[in-house]
């Protein structure tokens, strides 16, 4: 995560917050209390439904009539408001020092979300954003290969790695390794499960190459 947040208070304006994000080269921030305690998020998206820009939101007048007062509130509100408060998101979603990567990947996924705050005892100790997540990528590196490893340690490790994967049907397949390279041979339902397949080879320490001799099995279907 990201120690050194930028951050803005309820009171900061709309223009110095816009003009924030540009100069530091971010796409949201968390705008916190006195204690450090997160009140809301505001982001590229709450700025851009803008009178200023002439991008507020217009409705057709029979839709407006229809719609709920609370909304068309909240649109003006947004499109008009002046300070940090007026136009932040107040649903926030949090993680805290100890979640799990994989958590945080499937929060940013399911709600469309770019960044997360991170929350230690009510208060705001870091954020971590997609980019965060990215450069744990760049720098993530694999075991070291120790060149020690012997076919049979391979094809082991392949198998195990394999084991409790619902997706495939292991007793199928025929997996082969001969001097460092793996050969994949047997039926498969579906191209996605011929490459994750092999991506599953790839990614065994001592693995040379990979040859994928599998093939759709066209006569059988996802129900079994």
């Amino acid at each position: 995560m990201t120690t050194d947040v930028v951050t803005a208070t309820p009171e900061t304006p709309v223009a110095e917050i816009a003009a924030l994000l540009l100069e530091r080269r971010i796409s949201g921030l968390p705008i916190v209390g006195p204690e450090g305690q997160v009140l809301g998020i505001l982001s590229e998206g709450d700025l851009l439904r803008r009178v200023e820009l002439g991008t507020e939101r217009r409705r057709p007048k029979w839709l407006q009539a229809l719609l709920d007062p609370n909304i068309q509130a909240a649109d003006f509100a947004h499109s008009r408001g002046l300070r940090a408060a007026d136009v932040m998101s107040r649903e926030i979603v949090s993680v805290t020092p100890d979640t799990d990567l994989a958590e945080i990947a499937r929060q940013f996924e399911q709600r469309r979300i770019k960044r997360v705050p991170v929350i230690d005892n009510g208060r705001l100790v870091g954020i971590i954003s997609r980019a965060n997540l990215l450069r744990g990528l760049v720098a993530y590196q694999a075991p070291p290969r120790k060149g020690t490893e012997t076919d049979q340690m391979i094809l082991e490790a392949l198998h195990a790695r394999l084991a409790n994967e619902k997706w495939l049907d292991l007793s199928r397949l025929n997996l082969i390794v001969s001097d460092g390279v793996v050969h994949l041979w047997g039926p498969l339902k579906s191209d996605e499960q011929q490459q994750a397949l092999e991506v599953a080879a790839r990614s065994v320490p001592g693995v040379r190459d990979v040859q994928n001799h599998t093939i759709r099995d066209i006569f059988t279907n996802d129900a079994g």
